[in-house]
């Protein structure tokens, strides 16, 4: 069990997705999720075929928060040339648990 960390404070349980096979599904066949989803190495992500509205952050190299956006199912999100990886979420999640830009984020095993 993993979990995300922000600003030195637990705030979710975190699936991490770090082959190709798991980033490709992704949340996809999924109706929710507890916690959050770490997809690394990650740019983008998109929501076709998801059932679902999701938080998407995208984390730099140094675990600092770049952006946060909420996607509705059906999109495409935008490639973030300094992203290193992203952090998917029910939508409003992140922002209740305080990921925002500019946040320390860590994973803890």
């Amino acid at each position: 069990m993993a979990w995300l960390v922000a600003e030195d404070r637990v705030v979710a349980s975190l699936e991490i997705a770090d082959t190709a096979s798991t980033r490709r599904r992704g949340l996809l066949g999924r109706r929710g999720i507890e916690g959050a989803l770490l997809l690394r190495p990650a740019r983008l992500v998109h929501t076709v075929r998801m059932q679902f509205a999701i938080d998407v952050a995208h984390i730099d190299a140094d675990m600092v928060v770049l952006s946060v956006v909420t996607m509705r199912p059906g999109r495409l999100g935008r490639w973030r040339r300094r992203a290193h990886c992203v952090i998917e979420a029910e939508a409003g999640s992140l922002r209740r648990w305080g990921v925002e830009p500019g946040v320390q984020i860590e994973v803890r095993v």
